[in-house]
């Protein structure tokens, strides 16, 4: 792969921070509070990988129907709380990241404060060329469409066909094949569960891996 990407696009939930268990178990809790019976492993299925305005309508419908005003903000507010005590970076990635010259963008479902945070809690925030492009607000169709990853790379000045996707989960998978991209399945973070790299095949990755070691493997090889 030496020489093949002119940027690597990282998506940030689960592969930049390990912060998919956290995300979920706090919205798991929240909707169980709210009526809606709501288990980790469910919100995992459900709701990983998707901003909020695509789990909406997918909680309402739980629901039966409007989600309450309160749940968003406090979702936001209990994640950056018990962020600011507990939150790592995937392993590895800090290492991967310093140890590579290529150029490289995040590009998430989740809000840039939210990233902009866990960046400058992991010493990294430096070390990205582009700015964070997010889908909650830079496009109006979140993963799985490619619409992120096409903006990230028409701003970054890159053809997509040069570009390299890091993801986590099958709705991002879905999204960088569907960008033209070559996408890697990343199963380094603590939400990581039995059938998990299946999943990430399914959904069309060129390569699942198991840790930044066997990316950079990947990219060297």
């Amino acid at each position: 792969m030496t020489g093949r990407y002119d940027l690597i696009v990282f998506d940030y939930d689960g592969v930049v921070a390990d912060s998919e268990l956290l995300n979920n178990l706090v919205l798991s809790e929240l909707l169980t509070e709210c009526g809606l019976a709501t288990s980790l492993d469910d919100a995992l299925s459900i709701y990983m990988g998707k901003r909020w305005l695509d789990c909406l309508p997918l909680i309402e419908e739980g629901m039966g129907g409007a989600c309450p005003d309160h749940i968003h903000g406090e979702w936001t507010r209990r994640c950056h709380e018990r962020a600011a005590v507990g939150l790592t970076p995937v392993t590895g990635f800090v290492d991967f990241l310093v140890s590579r010259g290529e150029r490289r963008c995040i590009a998430s479902s989740s809000p840039v404060g939210w990233i902009e945070m866990g960046l400058e809690r992991f010493g990294v925030a430096a070390s990205f060329d582009g700015p964070i492009f997010s889908a909650a607000v830079h496009v109006a169709r979140g993963k799985p469409h490619p619409d992120l990853f096409l903006h990230a790379a028409s701003a970054m000045d890159v053809d997509p066909a040069r570009t390299l996707v890091i993801e986590d989960t099958p709705t991002g998978v879905r999204a960088g094949v569907a960008a033209g991209m070559t996408v890697v399945g990343l199963c380094a973070g603590g939400h990581i569960r039995e059938g998990h790299a299946d999943r990430l095949l399914m959904a069309g990755a060129d390569h699942v891996v198991g840790s930044f070691r066997d990316v950079a493997a990947l990219l060297d090889g």
